[in-house]
């Protein structure tokens, strides 16, 4: 299958998850919770949809935590607080180090943002506002300091939780993003 044959149909995916109600019942701010929404947007596309990696990555000469350890990170990235918008914003970056999938961590880590934020502070982003250009290059930067990346983020938090279509764009752009 071609990499735009899945990309729309987990696109597909991502919607139903919301539209399904299925996406209430995600466990927020957990690993479980991030590999339920890979598994379900990514299965019957990937055969290792929801589950850990078990070979390195990089991406842009990055290199993403080693596999070898992400048993043992995942549950301490969990364990992390995630009361206030500077703590899951610093969750969401310690879970983009960790990678914990060979493809899709960027797609499923947006929506596992959005739901702690939804629950814990009641906003979400805006995704449709946020520029792709500046939101890689924070998010390039935030293994070092994440201050660009919350500034980014902060400025396109909305309290429109339940508006599907800023939702529905929102998933939009984190598939743009990913082009």
């Amino acid at each position: 299958m071609k990499q735009n044959e899945i990309d729309s149909l987990s696109l597909l995916k991502a919607y139903e998850l919301f539209e399904s109600g299925k996406i209430d019942e995600i466990e927020v701010g957990t690993f479980k919770g991030l590999s339920q929404i890979h598994g379900y947007i990514f299965k019957d596309l990937y055969d290792f949809a929801g589950k850990i990696r078990e070979v390195n990555i990089s991406k842009g000469g990055f290199r993403f935590a080693n596999s070898l350890y992400l048993k043992e990170i995942l549950p301490k990235i969990e364990a992390l607080s995630e009361q206030n918008f500077d703590q899951i914003v610093e969750k969401y970056v310690e879970m983009n180090i960790a990678h914990p999938f060979l493809e899709g961590n960027g797609r499923a880590m947006r929506i596992w943002l959005d739901l702690m934020l939804k629950n814990r502070i009641k906003m979400l982003i805006n995704w449709q506002n946020v520029d792709k250009f500046r939101y890689l290059q924070a998010m390039e930067r935030s293994p070092v300091n994440d201050l660009e990346l919350k500034t980014l983020l902060r400025a396109n938090l909305t309290d429109k939780i339940n508006d599907r279509e800023i939702i529905f764009k929102g998933i939009e752009q984190s598939y743009f993003y990913e082009q």
